[in-house]
C-alpha cells in the first residue's frame, strides 16, 4: 500500500488489497488503524470473516487531510462549459473534507490557479494528485495526461496511450472489431480524399440516414444526422474544413443507453453500473430525434436509472462495457454509449474516458442507483490514483 495511504484506514468508502498469501484460507481482518488528531488509535475488525476462497481484501481508508488535491477544469475544447459545472461539482465535495487546489485553464490554453494566472509546472509542483475534470480535446485526447505524467502528478482515468486511442471513433472500432463488438457500419473520409467521390461512394454503400462526426472529439461533438447524397457532402466539407478526417456512420434508432464501469470495485474486476436509458418527450430515439451535444444538458431529454430494457439486453450492454473498458487499456472508469434497436438488437457507439460529472450528468446519476455517492466514488478513485492502481 502507497506510504502516504498506509496509516489511514476507512472510516467510509471502499478499497481492494490483494493477499500475498493467495485465496486458499479463510481472511480475516484483525484491526483497523485510523488517523485522528496526528495520533493512531487501533480498534477491532468491524467483520472478522471475509469471502471465503477470495484474494480480495475489503479496506476502507480515508484520504490524508494535507492532501493537496488539484481538480483541472475549463480547458481549449467545445465542452468547456460542461467542463467547468463537473470541476465546480469536484471541488464542492472535496471540500467537505479537504481544500482541493482549484486549477482553471482558460479557453486560450491559459492556466490559473484559484484564480491567479500561472505557469502550469509553478501550479503543479505543489499538487499531491489531480482530478481532470476537463472534456473532450486536451481532456480525454492523452495531452493533459502526457503533462501531469511529466511533473510526476498522478491523476484520475485512463493513461495517455488509452486516452488517445478511445477519443479516437475509427481506430476504437477497428480495435472492438477485432472482439466481434458490434457497431453501426462506418466509413472514414480524410483531407486529402476526392471529397464527391467518396461521398458518392459512402451514401451508395451505407443505409441512411447517416450521422457524420470528427473522429477526435469527445461525446456526440460536432455531429450531423443527412439523408441525402447533398448533406453528406456539406457535413462532410464542414468538418473537413476543420478537421483532418470524418467518421460516417449508418444511425441506428431506438431505445440510448449509456453504461458506466469502476474498476475493482464492490468485489468485482470491473463493476458495472446500471444502464441510464435516455427518452426524449417520453419515447425511445427516432431519426427526428438526436441525442447530441445540445440535448444532453438541456430539459429536452430525459433520463431514467435503470433504464427499462430487458435482462438480456442489460447483460448484453454490461458484458460489451467491460470488454471495452479491458480490450482498450482504460483505467479507473469510462463510459460507453448505446443504441438498442428494437429489430436488430444492441450496438455500441462510443465511449468516454472522462465522462461528465456535473450534477445532472449520467454517471453521478448511476452512481445514485446503487447507493453510492458522488464523495464516496471522488473519494475512492483517488485513493486508487496514490495506490497506483
Amino acid at each position: 500500500m502507497n506510504d502516504v495511504l498506509s496509516e489511514n484506514f476507512l472510516s467510509y468508502g471502499e478499497n481492494f488489497k490483494t493477499d500475498p498469501q493467495g485465496s486458499n484460507r479463510d481472511l480475516r481482518v484483525q484491526r483497523f488503524i485510523f488517523e485522528r488528531s496526528h495520533k493512531l488509535h487501533y480498534c477491532r475488525a468491524l467483520l472478522s470473516t471475509l469471502r471465503k476462497n477470495s484474494d480480495i481484501i475489503f479496506l476502507m481508508q480515508t484520504l490524508p487531510s494535507s492532501l493537496k488535491i488539484g481538480v483541472i477544469r475549463g480547458g481549449i475544447s467545445n465542452k468547456y462549459d460542461v467542463s467547468l459545472l463537473s470541476g465546480a461539482h469536484i471541488l464542492e465535495v472535496l471540500s467537505e473534507t479537504h481544500r482541493p487546489l482549484d486549477i482553471f485553464i482558460s479557453p486560450d490554453g491559459i492556466w490559473h490557479l484559484n484564480g491567479i494566472e500561472k505557469r502550469p509546472e509553478q501550479i503543479l509542483k505543489n499538487v499531491d494528485v489531480a482530478w481532470i475534470a476537463l472534456h473532450g480535446h486536451f481532456g480525454e485526447d492523452g495531452k493533459i495526461q502526457e503533462i501531469l505524467h511529466h511533473h510526476g502528478v498522478p491523476y484520475n482515468g485512463s493513461e495517455k496511450y488509452p486516452s488517445s486511442l478511445a477519443v479516437n471513433k475509427f481506430l476504437t472500432k477497428e480495435h472492438l472489431k477485432q472482439i466481434g463488438i458490434k457497431t453501426p457500419t462506418y466509413a472514414v473520409v480524410r483531407q486529402h480524399d476526392d471529397l464527391k467521390n467518396k461521398a458518392k461512394e459512402i451514401f451508395n454503400s451505407i443505409p441512411g440516414p447517416l450521422t457524420v462526426k470528427p473522429v477526435r472529439a469527445g461525446s456526440s461533438q460536432g455531429i450531423k444526422v443527412t439523408k441525402t447524397y447533398t448533406e453528406l457532402y456539406s457535413a462532410l466539407y464542414d468538418i473537413l474544413s476543420e478537421r483532418n478526417d470524418a467518421i460516417v456512420e449508418e444511425l441506428i434508432t431506438g431505445k440510448e443507453a449509456m453504461v458506466g464501469v469502476i474498476d475493482d470495485f464492490r468485489n468485482s474486476k470491473v463493476y458495472t453500473l446500471p444502464p441510464v436509458e435516455i427518452r426524449y418527450g417520453g419515447k425511445e430515439m427516432s431519426e427526428t430525434d438526436f441525442f447530441g451535444l445540445d440535448s444532453k444538458s438541456s430539459e429536452e431529454s430525459q433520463e431514467i436509472c435503470p433504464g427499462s430494457f430487458s435482462e438480456s439486453e442489460k447483460r448484453e450492454m454490461e458484458t460489451i462495457s467491460r470488454l471495452v473498458h479491458e480490450h482498450l487499456g482504460l483505467r479507473h472508469y469510462s463510459r460507453s454509449d448505446f443504441v438498442v434497436s428494437p429489430k436488430r438488437g444492441v450496438y455500441f457507439l462510443e465511449v468516454n474516458t472522462l465522462p461528465s460529472m456535473t450534477k445532472k450528468s449520467l454517471f453521478p446519476l448511476s452512481l445514485k442507483a446503487v447507493g453510492t455517492t458522488v464523495k464516496d466514488f471522488v473519494h475512492y478513485i483517488l485513493l486508487k490514483t496514490l495506490n497506483k492502481k
